[in-house]
């Protein structure tokens, strides 16, 4: 089944380094199993720029994998989705069998490393273009309906939603329990207000005064100017212990040393956006003598998408609107505009959509 769909298309294309072009490429084609998506909304995440400023991934190729749109082509043998379905789909999703897979460490499993969404050129997400074409095994496991209700916005949210609900659950956090969530940009709200969802207090820390207006949306009402001396107020607001947690929502190793001093005797840091190799330095007999734990968390994982998909579409319903996230729209002709926005955040920037189909 299909629909009439132009033979090329628009893309922000990566040809290397630092450059991004928008071009017009060929609609991609889709085989059996497969579906063709007509993108809405897509947002631009940390792990695109790292890619596009760093030549981490060769060229061509087109980034963008937080993505919702519409199914415009639905290849032969596809179960349970149709022309016209509202959709968010996964990019990544893992094989379900191997020894990873197994033990719940997702990211790691060689399946969920390829990717499963491209707009041409090397599967690299694809969003940020104007069509998509979805794979059969993320079509199986990893295309989500969006319900008539839910803007496209929100659904696009649902991928780095799992991310950060999967970094909360790790923690396993309690009641009782202090978290300090250290950067307040998109994703660090994300983290902070999951984290508050478990009833535990949450402690808020950013340079920008803008960025807890925003926070304080999701009822993130506990912020530490960044400029100040984080350790002690995390201190003074534990009876002098340390937060029980620290959530380190930026990727400066740096930040790593006043994650640790933050946090109590027994406590957690978790590292969730340090993605570059290299060394850090930390106390240790802080992990030894103190028994602080230095943990990580990366990507997304299948076993919560269920629970994931609930919190964001019912939360909308109940006013938990991610929207409220989004500071500039741009639309693809503007992506190497937003792209560059997104690589020099302002203290009014936040999460940063690109709408090919807006």
């Amino acid at each position: 089944m299909s629909q009439i769909i132009p033979e090329t298309m628009r893309a922000a294309v990566y040809r290397g380094v630092d450059d991004v072009r928008v071009e017009t490429i060929a609609v991609p084609e889709i085989g059996d199993g497969e579906v063709l998506v007509k993108i809405h909304t897509c947002g631009i995440c940390g792990t695109d720029l790292k890619k596009i400023h760093t030549g981490s991934h060769d060229a061509p190729r087109v980034f963008g994998h937080e993505m919702a749109g519409t199914i415009v082509r639905v290849g032969a043998g596809v179960e349970g989705f149709a022309l016209g379905d509202r959709v968010m789909a996964y990019h990544h999703i893992p094989c379900g069998e191997c020894y990873y897979c197994r033990k719940q460490t997702f990211a790691q499993c060689e399946v969920y490393k390829k990717v499963g969404c491209t707009a041409g050129f090397a599967p690299s997400g694809g969003g940020f273009a104007e069509y998509i074409r979805v794979m059969d095994w993320i079509v199986r496991r990893g295309l989500v309906k969006i319900p008539e209700d839910i803007p496209f916005e929100q659904a696009a949210f649902l991928e780095p939603v799992n991310t950060c609900y999967k970094a909360v659950q790790l923690l396993d956090l309690k009641a009782d329990e202090t978290v300090l969530v250290i950067g307040q940009g998109p994703i660090g709200i994300l983290l902070a207000a999951l984290a508050r969802l478990t009833g535990a207090n949450v402690l808020t820390s950013d340079l920008y005064k803008e960025r807890h207006t925003v926070a304080a949306k999701f009822g993130l009402d506990h912020p530490i100017d960044a400029g100040t001396d984080v350790v002690g107020a995390a201190k003074a607001a534990t009876e002098g212990r340390g937060a029980d947690v620290a959530l380190l929502a930026v990727g400066s190793d740096a930040l790593i040393k006043v994650a640790m001093e933050a946090i109590r005797p027994g406590g957690r840091v978790m590292l969730f956006a340090s993605t570059q190799h290299g060394e850090a330095p930390f106390d240790p007999a802080a992990v030894c003598m103190d028994e602080k734990t230095l943990m990580g968390s990366y990507s997304a994982s299948v076993a919560i998408q269920d629970e994931v998909t609930r919190l964001v579409f019912d939360g909308y319903r109940d006013g938990f609107d991610l929207t409220n996230l989004i500071s500039h729209r741009f639309s693809l002709e503007d992506a190497v505009a937003a792209i560059d926005l997104a690589s020099h955040p302002q203290a009014d920037s936040m999460k940063i959509v690109i709408q090919p189909g807006s």
